[in-house]
């Protein structure tokens, strides 16, 4: 029995990493039809990141004279880390081979290890303008990193663990009620997930503009299948804070260890609706606001952070810790 149980969380492990995989382009390609949509354009058609990604995988690879191993190394280092992060965020069941694992502040570790290289990466090759990304982006990192720590120690005052599948399964078993500690910490995790993401109007992803780069700063230097693993692992990420926020706060559908085939498949169901409202909602956020300025960086994060650390007093003295 147990056996079984552990081949069973080892298919649902590898089914959920294809999952993730193949709707992260799927996801981006809907923010964009949706955006377009709304500016009265006809816009790219849904497809075009799959196409995108396979063109750059069939190029050549161009390197700068002075890149070093660790330039080369970057994009397989951040993709993987990014996928093996969004591996551990349950999306339609928490019967995971990583479950044991699949702990926030672990998954808060994989990004930062993402973000650390990257920016690396960016100064690697001497350019001005990787040197000008990579120092924004830790500017950003600073604000963001603690905003995502305050929010998880939020959620552990009141579930008592930092584990995901536990936090489903309490979220599942009702009780929790409409908190407004728990709003205060959904809002400052959404801020941070902007942010974390480059979309507007922290950074526009859709610009090369010099004054208003952060991300694209950073990997202007790279090409052909090293660019691919680069977008590919930024897509990954939009789908992991998609589905990060959706098993916390939203958890309804998630199907629980031990449920049969039709919980599973509504589990599918279930987490490809949440993405496709989520993209939709971003899509509508983004074409109703402005980019700010980059000296507003702070003021944006330093309000998710107050927001979170309100979220996490408020539940400390509600519990009576």
């Amino acid at each position: 029995m147990i056996f079984v149980q552990a081949l069973l969380a080892g298919i649902f492990q590898v089914v959920q990493m294809l999952l993730v995989l193949a709707l992260a382009p799927g996801l981006t390609g809907l923010v964009r039809v949706v955006k377009a949509r709304l500016l009265g354009r006809r816009g790219p058609p849904l497809v075009q990141p799959y196409r995108d990604l396979s063109r750059l995988l069939r190029k050549d690879v161009v390197l700068a004279e002075n890149a070093s191993w660790l330039f080369r190394v970057t994009p397989y280092l951040v993709f993987t880390a990014i996928w093996l992060a969004a591996a551990l965020v349950p999306t339609f069941t928490t019967a995971l081979a990583l479950t044991a694992t699949a702990d926030l502040i672990a998954l808060v570790a994989l990004l930062a290890s993402a973000r650390f290289f990257l920016a690396l990466a960016g100064m690697d090759v001497g350019t001005s303008f990787g040197g000008l990304g990579s120092s924004r982006e830790m500017m950003i990192a600073t604000l963001a990193e603690p905003a995502m720590l305050m929010v998880i120690f939020s959620i552990a005052i009141l579930v008592r663990t930092t584990s995901l599948s536990l936090i489903v399964d309490f979220m599942l078993a009702g009780g929790v009620g409409l908190r407004i500690s728990l709003g205060l910490a959904l809002i400052s995790l959404l801020m941070v997930a902007i942010a974390e993401n480059a979309r507007i109007p922290v950074d526009n992803p859709a610009t090369h503009l010099e004054l208003t780069m952060v991300h694209e700063a950073m990997v202007l230097e790279y090409s052909g299948r090293h660019l691919a693993l680069i977008e590919a692992a930024s897509m990954l990420k939009l789908v992991l804070y998609m589905a990060l926020i959706a098993c916390i706060f939203l958890p309804w559908g998630i199907a629980e260890p031990g449920q049969g085939p039709l919980d599973l498949a509504i589990g599918l169901v279930t987490f490809v609706l949440k993405l496709a409202c989520g993209a939709v909602l971003l899509a509508l956020f983004e074409t109703g606001i402005a980019k700010m300025r980059v000296f507003r960086y702070g003021e944006f994060l330093g309000g998710a952070l107050l927001l979170s650390l309100l979220g996490a007093i408020f539940l400390y003295v509600s519990t009576g810790l």
